[in-house]
C-alpha cells in the first residue's frame, strides 16, 4: 500500500476517537503542541536550514525563501497561533437549531466534525501548524500535503507535533504528513473517497485549479484572487485614493490585494494622474486600457490577459469604465468571485454593486485586504473559500465542521 494510502487509513481510524474528545481535550493537546514547538525550535530551524540550501542551490527567490525561512521569533509565534486557537469558541456541539413535531419527534441540528480533510499547500511551514490547529480543534483527522520546498521543515515539525499527542488524549495518528514530493502523491491524495471527506487546496492558482479539476473527493476552493476596486463618480478623492493605494500596496503578495482598479470616466478625467503619481511612488508598475493611457502616458497597455492576472505583485491595471454597469460587467468577466470594492458616496450604486456583485466578500468604502478570518473577528483561519457550498470567505473553525440532526422519539412509527 502506498504512503498516501497507508496514512490517510490511518486518520481515518482515528477519526472516530476525535469526536469523543472534550473541548478540554482537544486544548490541552494543542497546548502541549505549541508548548513542544518551543521547546523543539533548535531541531525544527536545523531542518528549516536544509530547505533553505536546497532553495538557494535551485535559484529560489530571496522574496520566496524568506517566507520559508524559520528563526526563533517566527517559531514562537507560530506556537502562539496554536495558544490562540485554543482560546476560540469550539464549535463542535453546538445546536443550531431545536424543535418539536407534531407527532413528539424532537428534532436537534448540531455542529459535528467534518472527518478526515486533506490540505495541500505550497512552502510556508506556518500553515502546517496553522491547519494541523485548527483541524485537530474542531475534531477533524489531518492529512498535510506541503510543498517540496519544505519538506524537511514540514517533517521535523510533524514529527514534534506527533509527539506531542502521544502525551494526550487525541490520538496521534489523527495528524499526519505525506512526504513523497512527487506529484502523483498529489494525484493520489484526490481519489481517496472514503478516505478523505474533503480536500483543501492552498497556494497559487495552478494548484487550486490540478486539484478542482482532477478531485474526485470533494473539495473547497480557496485562494486565486482577482480583486477589483471600482471608483465611482461621487467617491471622496482622498478617500478612493488610500482604500486604492493601500489594497494594492500594503500586501500585495495575498490573495485579497487588489489587482485592478476600475474608474469612473468622470473621476478619472479629474483624479486618475494624480493617483497614478500615488502608485507610481510606491513602486507599482500600472497597466491600462487605451483610455487610462490617454491620461498616464507613462502607463502600459494592458490585454486581456493583463485583466485575468494575479500578479501578487507590484503590478496593477487600471481601466476607465462609463459607469457602475461597465464596472460590474466587467468583474463578472475576470473576477474570482473573491474580494470587490466600490468605493462611492452614491447610495444606490452602492446597494446595486453590494447586491448584483457575486463574490465572497464585497465592500464598500473599503479595502479588500480586510477579507481575512482574523479582520472578520473569526480568530485563525484554513484559507478563504471562493465557492458557494458549505462554506464561503474567511474560514474559521466553525466552517470546519458538518451538521447532524439528532433525532429523539418515544416509540413513533411513520404510518
Amino acid at each position: 500500500m502506498s504512503e498516501v494510502r497507508t496514512k490517510a487509513a490511518q486518520a481515518r481510524e482515528a477519526s472516530p476517537a476525535l469526536s469523543r474528545l472534550t473541548t478540554a481535550q482537544k486544548n490541552e493537546a494543542l497546548l502541549r503542541m505549541a508548548d513542544a514547538l518551543v521547546r523543539e525550535q533548535d531541531e525544527i530551524i536545523a531542518a528549516n536550514g536544509l530547505d533553505l540550501a536546497r532553495g538557494r542551490a535551485n535559484g529560489t527567490s530571496e522574496s520566496l525563501l524568506d517566507r520559508l525561512k524559520l528563526t526563533p521569533s517566527r517559531v514562537e509565534a507560530i506556537a502562539q497561533g496554536l495558544r490562540e486557537v485554543v482560546e476560540l469558541p469550539d464549535p463542535v456541539g453546538e445546536v443550531l437549531e431545536s424543535y418539536d413535531r407534531p407527532n413528539g419527534l424532537h428534532i436537534e441540528k448540531r455542529r459535528v466534525p467534518i472527518g478526515v480533510i486533506g490540505i495541500i499547500y505550497e512552502a510556508r511551514p506556518n500553515v502546517t501548524v496553522d491547519a494541523a490547529g485548527l483541524c485537530l480543534k474542531t475534531g477533524n483527522a489531518v492529512v498535510l500535503r506541503g510543498g517540496s520546498a519544505a519538506l524537511d521543515s514540514n517533517r521535523r515539525i510533524v514529527e514534534t507535533l506527533r509527539g506531542a499527542l502521544r502525551q494526550t488524549a487525541m490520538p496521534a495518528d489523527a495528524l499526519q504528513l505525506i512526504e513523497d514530493a512527487d506529484r502523483a502523491s498529489v494525484d493520489e491524495m484526490l481519489k481517496l473517497n472514503g478516505l478523505l471527506d474533503v480536500i483543501i487546496p492552498r497556494g497559487g492558482a495552478s494548484l487550486i485549479q490540478n486539484v478542482v479539476k482532477n478531485a474526485t473527493v470533494p473539495v473547497i476552493e480557496t485562494g486565486a484572487g482577482i480583486c477589483h476596486t471600482y471608483v465611482d463618480e461621487s467617491a471622496d478623492a482622498a478617500m478612493a485614493e488610500a482604500i486604492a493605494v493601500n489594497a494594492k500596496v500594503q500586501r500585495p503578495s495575498v490573495c485579497n490585494s487588489m489587482e485592478t482598479l476600475l474608474v469612473h470616466e468622470a473621476f478619472a478625467s479629474r483624479h486618475l494622474a494624480g493617483l497614478a503619481e500615488s502608485f507610481r511612488d510606491k513602486g507599482v508598475e500600472l497597466r491600462g486600457c487605451g483610455r487610462t493611457r490617454d491620461l498616464v502616458a507613462w502607463a502600459k497597455l494592458a490585454s486581456d490577459d493583463d485583466f485575468a492576472t494575479e500578479y501578487n505583485d507590484y503590478i496593477l491595471n487600471v481601466r476607465i469604465v462609463d459607469g457602475l454597469d461597465e464596472a460590474m460587467a466587467h468583474i463578472r468577466r475576470f473576477g474570482t468571485m473573491h474580494s470587490e470594492c466600490i468605493v462611492t458616496e452614491d447610495a444606490a450604486n452602492a446597494e446595486r454593486f453590494l447586491q448584483e456583485v457575486d463574490a465572497a466578500a464585497v465592500y464598500r468604502n473599503a479595502s479588500t485586504r480586510f477579507t481575512d478570518g482574523f479582520e472578520f473577528g473569526f480568530g485563525a483561519e484554513i484559507g478563504i473559500s471562493t465557492q458557494k457550498l458549505h462554506a464561503r470567505g474567511p474560514m474559521g473553525l466553525p466552517s470546519l465542521t458538518s451538521t447532524k440532526h439528532r433525532v429523539t422519539g418515544n416509540g413513533q412509527i411513520r404510518q
